[in-house]
């Protein structure tokens, strides 16, 4: 298994790369995972940016909207791989939970999914605070936020490294916990099935 901080810089690394260079994903095994997961919650940042946009005509968000419920659904999609990938390691390991083993209320997958979300708000926050266009307000405003930023991150990996090192040492439970979005399956949307029948 794969230390947060490893995970953490290939978050930072990529954010960098795909901002100038086409989306990639030359990982393999977990990290290839993460990577993946990674893409998703990356283009749904950009294209919630769009969707924002007071120029750009209506069909343009429809097509924005329909990218952004894709995007979302295969972020959530790989976060379930992520803590699919956990459950079969922790099987190869035979690792069972000891009978006190508590129960996080937020799985490892639920958890690097933030860590990703938090490196894109930290990438675009330092983005933002060295803009040449902007007040020195606006630069002062988002330093704070930044600052905010990376502590959320330096706690968040502290906690998720704390979280995997107790599953896999038998001290805390691991399960995938399915999301189950109904708004993208045809047959449990109500709009989605009225309208096909």
């Amino acid at each position: 298994m794969q230390r947060i901080t490893e995970i953490t810089k290939l978050h930072r690394e990529m954010i960098v790369r795909w901002h100038t260079k086409p989306i990639e994903n030359h990982y393999t095994g977990f990290l290839g995972l993460v990577c993946q997961q990674l893409t998703y919650n990356f283009q749904l940042w950009h294209e919630e940016d769009i969707a924002r946009s007071k120029d750009v005509p209506d069909s343009t968000i429809a097509q924005v909207k329909r990218a952004i419920d894709r995007y979302n659904q295969q972020r959530n999609d790989y976060i379930e791989k992520l803590d699919d990938w956990i459950t079969d390691r922790l099987e190869q390991l035979q690792v069972t939970p000891a009978p006190n083993a508590t129960q996080n209320t937020e799985t490892a997958g639920s958890s690097i999914d933030r860590l990703a979300i938090l490196a894109l708000r930290i990438y675009h926050l330092q983005e933002q605070a060295e803009r040449t266009d902007a007040t020195p307000e606006h630069r002062a405003s988002v330093a704070g936020k930044l600052g905010i930023a990376v502590m959320q991150q330096q706690d968040l990996s502290r906690s998720a490294q704390e979280l995997i090192d107790d599953i896999f040492a038998g001290r805390k439970k691991h399960k995938t916990y399915r999301q189950m979005k109904m708004y993208n399956d045809p047959t449990l949307n109500p709009y989605l099935y009225k309208a096909a029948g």
